[in-house]
């Protein structure tokens, strides 16, 4: 059986990097995130001035998902989310979105923002479950390709709409 219920919620360590590597490439494969991208968030994912909290899904042996967030003062910033293809539509999305926002809510911060691509129509339905409003477009974010991004707000993430998870 695979789905949410089945996948653990877990810090995502350095020894993580090279499976969320593969996960990252085969789902991003214009855009992928380095590893010494990854090794500088988790850098700051530790310790009493921690501003970053990243976290990983894991069914058995297997990473089936990852996503991380970033503070700053009263703001945080969702970096990514990621979930490997037969788990989409299962609700762990949902969940690892979910954590970020404690985090957020524990960083004490007063809204989240992120970009998304204007393409990723899964992603925005995801974030207006859960309250997000479009604010805003970046032209050309996401390169190569020079796709737009939409830039999402969630003002106060202690209290998310209440999202429908199926």
């Amino acid at each position: 059986m695979t789905g949410p219920e089945t996948a653990v919620l877990r810090e995502m360590r350095w020894w993580d990097i090279d499976p969320v590597l593969a996960l990252e490439r085969e789902l991003f494969p214009d855009d992928a995130w380095s590893r010494g991208m990854f090794w500088s968030e988790l850098a700051h994912a530790r310790g009493p001035g921690a501003t970053r909290c990243y976290v990983v899904a894991q069914e058995g042996d297997r990473i089936v998902g990852y996503a991380g967030l970033a503070s700053s003062g009263d703001q945080a910033d969702i970096q990514t989310i990621a979930v490997t293809r037969d788990h989409w539509g299962t609700g762990l999305g949902s969940r690892l979105l979910t954590e970020l926002l404690r985090a957020a809510t524990a960083f004490e911060c007063a809204e989240v923002l992120l970009e998304c691509r204007i393409d990723n129509v899964r992603a925005q339905k995801l974030y207006e479950r859960f309250g997000f409003e479009t604010i805003g477009v970046r032209r050309g974010y996401y390169q190569p390709g020079n796709v737009d991004a939409l830039v999402m707000r969630l003002t106060d993430p202690s209290t998310p709409a209440n999202p429908r998870i199926p």
